[in-house]
């Protein structure tokens, strides 16, 4: 049982070291909304979500005066557009007036994104799920609180590269039809290995099928906790360094178990799961490389930043698992540029690659995420650098994910403004050598030999 104290005991946390509830995210199945009528459809869409989401934000903020704990964010979302839209969309077109529906409705029930426009297609994609990939740019650019995902693999099934191919092109017709804002389009659309169901962060959230009507999943953050935390523990050995950790994700999880109880039971929503990762801002002390730096290292990206962000991620993980029934979602360290003010200084100092922040994917939660990148990369070197994410996640049997952004008209020294929550970030140079024919090959990347458990 959680009590009031517990929520007390973080007051400072609050106030003093950016402690908060990242999002209430409200998951809504949209799969008794499918008709074959495509005015029909946006109809039900809309009223559906109109509906079951009409009191979140209003009780996403009673609950923050009642606890004083700051909600930032409160989100939609739903089952992958791609399997809602088959029957009654025959065009890229068609699948755009469902983005203007789902904008339409977030708008309404004042949330800040929906997420789930989305396709799900690591083993092969359906005509509707191609549709809805080429609808995505000017989805983007015609909305302004619709997040898109596109899951392109899995350990289970392989790398679906003709959806890797598809995807560069994307992302870059994105960026082209976003360009007045810095590309901002791609900071909305995201591209995964191993997408789990019930993430409640965006750009990646969607509802997976496997999900009942509606549910409530709640992400925390606290980096700047851990770092307050481990900053009494300086110079002390890896047993007490660890242990701190623990305890201090322990605590933040608590905070949004108490938080995902209570929007459950006052929206009469099951709850879900918590997402107790580690997720950065562009604030001052808000930041994972601060984490990172306070452990040991002199820059994030030196030597052994790696090994520290493994152990980050696993103590983040032990420790939250223990203070909720359910974690789920993604659950770790977020590791995205524009959005950690270390990460961006680690950047301008030059002491943090494209290619060190690949090898820190492979133990973090989530992959190269918010990274600006000069607006004239080809579209086969993106998708080439999805592909390089991709491998990772299937080998390792973790979720991997991609968010580039390539800034049309700005190149390697120039900065890209996003605004918000999204930050700001330096232009990161690519290696510009050709791999067009390696993304050209047709067909699929087979799963891993582990990946046969049955």
């Amino acid at each position: 049982m959680i009590n009031r104290y517990e929520v007390y005991e973080t007051n400072q946390m609050i106030a003093e070291e950016n402690l908060d509830v990242r999002t209430i995210t409200l998951g809504i199945s949209l799969l008794d909304c499918i008709d074959a009528d495509l005015d029909k459809l946006n109809e039900n869409i809309y009223n559906k979500i109109t509906t079951v989401a009409k009191d979140l934000v209003k009780t996403g903020e009673k609950i923050e005066q009642e606890f004083g704990i700051p909600i930032v964010n409160k989100r939609i979302s739903i089952t992958p557009v791609a399997l809602i839209g088959g029957a009654a969309c025959k065009s890229p077109e068609d699948f755009v007036t469902i983005a203007k529906t789902l904008d339409k409705a977030a708008k309404e029930v004042d949330v800040n994104f929906i997420g789930g426009y989305s396709a799900l297609v690591s083993k092969s994609m359906t005509k509707s799920d191609e549709n809805l990939i080429r609808s995505v740019p000017q989805a983007l650019a015609c909305t302004d609180r619709i997040c898109s995902s596109i899951n392109v693999g899995s350990t289970k099934t392989g790398i679906n590269m003709d959806a890797v191919r598809l995807c560069g092109e994307i992302v870059k017709k994105t960026a082209e039809a976003t360009k007045e804002n810095d590309s901002l389009g791609c900071a909305k659309l995201v591209v995964f290995c191993n997408a789990p169901d019930d993430n409640p962060f965006m750009a990646g959230a969607f509802l997976g099928v496997t999900e009942g009507d509606a549910v409530i999943n709640v992400g925390v953050s606290g980096p700047g906790v851990v770092k307050h935390a481990i900053e009494q523990v300086r110079g002390k050995g890896f047993e007490e360094l660890c242990e701190t950790i623990k305890k201090t994700a322990f605590k933040v999880t608590r905070v949004g178990q108490l938080v995902a109880g209570e929007a459950s039971k006052r929206l009469g929503i099951p709850f879900g799961i918590i997402d107790l990762s580690l997720a950065p801002t562009p604030a001052i002390g808000d930041s994972v490389a601060e984490i990172l730096e306070e452990i040991g290292l002199e820059r994030v990206g030196a030597p052994g930043t790696t090994a520290a962000l493994a152990m980050l991620n696993d103590q983040v993980k032990k420790g939250g698992v223990m203070a909720s029934s359910y974690v789920g979602g993604l659950s770790g360290a977020f590791i995205p540029v524009s959005e950690d003010k270390g990460m961006i200084d680690a950047v301008e100092m030059g002491a943090l690659t494209i290619e060190k922040l690949e090898a820190m994917t492979c133990v973090c939660s989530v992959g190269l995420d918010m990274i600006a990148i000069p607006g004239k990369t080809s579209a086969s070197t993106i998708s080439g650098i999805i592909a390089d994410e991709m491998a990772i996640g299937m080998v390792n049997q973790k979720t991997t994910a991609v968010r580039l952004i390539p800034v049309i008209g700005k190149d390697v020294g120039e900065t890209a403004e996003f605004g918000g929550l999204l930050g700001y970030a330096p232009i990161i140079p690519v290696n510009e050598y050709d791999c067009s024919a390696f993304v050209n090959r047709k067909g699929r990347i087979p799963a891993p030999v582990h990946s046969f458990k049955n």
